[in-house]
C-alpha cells in the first residue's frame, strides 16, 4: 500500500497518448513503440513559488492518465493552488516504491496511457525519483519526453555569482564524515563550479569539512528558500561563511556552490617528471600516465614523454 493514500478520483477512463519513437540504449537506433503505446512526460514543479509553474504542467496535470507523483499530499496541495482538477489516477511513486512499482507504470505505457511524473520540486530524476522509469522506458522503446522548467541547481549557480560556463552536480554528500571526506578528496582537482544540495541542519558540518579539503579561501555561495518570499544568497570564503554558520539558525532548502580549483601554472615539462613517475610506479603505461599528467598540467604531451625518456 502506498504510505501517501491519494485523495484524487481514480478515473477508469484512459485517452490514449501520442506515440513516437525514442532512442534505445545507446547504440542512436530509434525504435519504434508497440501498436498505442503511450508517453511518459518529466515534469518539472515550482521549487518554491508556484507562480513559475508551467502553462504545460497545468495542461498535463489536468489531462493526463497517471500522474506518478512523489509525495500525492504535496501534489495536492499544488494543484489546488494552481486551480487544477486532476482527472487521471494519482499513484504514489517515490524512493521506497520506485523499483517495484517501475515495471506497472511501464505496462501502463504500453497500454497507451499517457503518464506524467512530478516530484516535489524541481525536474524529476535529477537528484529525485525518475531514473528507474526514464532507463526502464528507453529499455523497452517507450516515448519519454519532458516539459521544463523551475531548477534549484541552475537557479543556485545563476545566483552564486561564480563561473558558469563548467560546472557539474553533486547533489548531496554522504553523511558520515569519513565517506564526506572521501568523496570530497575526489574533487579535490575538479576545476568546473560545484553544486550541492544540503539540509539546514548539516550545512555547518558540510562548510567545515569543504574548508578543511578546499582551505579557506575559495569562494562559495549558500543559497537558501530559492524563489520563495525569504530567498537569500551569502556569498564569500569558505572561511567567511564558515563564520556566519556558526551564529546562523539555518531554515530552509540549502543549496551550495562551490568554485573549482584554481588554474596551476603549466610549468615546463621537466617540471612534471616526476608526477610521470609515480603513476608508473603504481602500474600505470607510460604513455597513458604522461598523457593523464600532461592534460592536468596542460603541457604538451609529446614535450612531456621525451622530458621523461630525457631523465632516465
Amino acid at each position: 500500500m502506498d504510505p501517501n493514500p491519494s485523495t484524487f478520483p481514480d478515473s477508469g477512463t484512459a485517452t490514449p497518448g501520442r506515440a513516437g519513437g525514442e532512442p534505445a540504449g545507446d547504440t542512436g537506433a530509434v525504435v519504434a513503440p508497440g501498436p498505442g503505446a503511450g508517453r511518459i512526460v518529466l515534469a518539472a514543479t515550482p521549487i518554491g513559488n508556484t507562480g513559475d509553474a508551467s502553462a504545460r504542467l497545468v495542461e498535463l496535470l489536468a489531462t493526463a492518465d497517471i500522474v506518478a507523483a512523489e509525495d500525492t499530499r504535496r501534489l495536492h496541495r499544488l494543484v489546488q493552488s494552481l486551480g487544477v482538477t486532476v482527472a487521471g489516477r494519482v499513484i504514489s511513486y517515490h524512493e521506497h516504491n520506485e523499483a517495484a512499482k517501475t515495471a506497472e507504470l511501464l505496462d501502463q505505457v504500453r497500454a497507451g496511457k499517457t503518464l506524467v511524473m512530478v516530484t516535489d520540486a524541481g525536474m524529476p530524476a535529477v537528484s529525485d525519483p525518475g531514473f528507474r522509469l526514464v532507463e526502464g522506458a528507453v529499455a523497452a522503446g517507450l516515448a519519454v519526453t519532458a516539459v521544463p522548467g523551475p531548477s534549484a541547481v541552475l537557479t543556485a549557480l545563476a545566483l552564486s555569482g561564480l563561473p558558469t560556463d563548467r560546472f557539474c552536480f553533486e547533489g548531496f554528500l554522504p553523511r558520515k564524515a569519513g565517506e564526506r571526506a572521501s568523496r570530497l578528496a575526489d574533487l579535490a582537482g575538479e576545476r568546473r563550479t560545484m553544486v550541492f544540495f544540503e539540509a539546514p541542519h548539516r550545512l555547518e558540518a558540510m562548510l567545515r569539512a569543504l574548508r578543511e579539503r578546499f582551505g579557506p579561501d575559495r569562494r562559495i555561495a549558500v543559497c537558501r528558500e530559492l524563489t520563495k518570499t525569504y530567498e537569500e544568497v551569502i556569498r564569500g570564503s569558505l572561511g567567511e561563511l564558515l563564520q556566519w554558520v556558526e551564529g546562523t539558525e539555518v531554515r530552509g532548502e540549502i543549496a551550495v556552490v562551490l568554485a573549482g580549483a584554481p588554474e596551476q601554472a603549466a610549468g615546463s615539462p621537466e617540471d612534471h617528471v616526476a608526477a610521470v613517475n609515480e603513476l608508473v610506479a603504481q602500474g600505470i603505461r607510460l604513455k597513458e600516465a604522461v598523457a593523464a599528467v600532461a592534460e592536468d598540467v596542460r603541457v604538451s604531451k609529446r614535450e612531456l614523454y621525451s622530458a621523461v625518456l630525457a631523465a632516465r
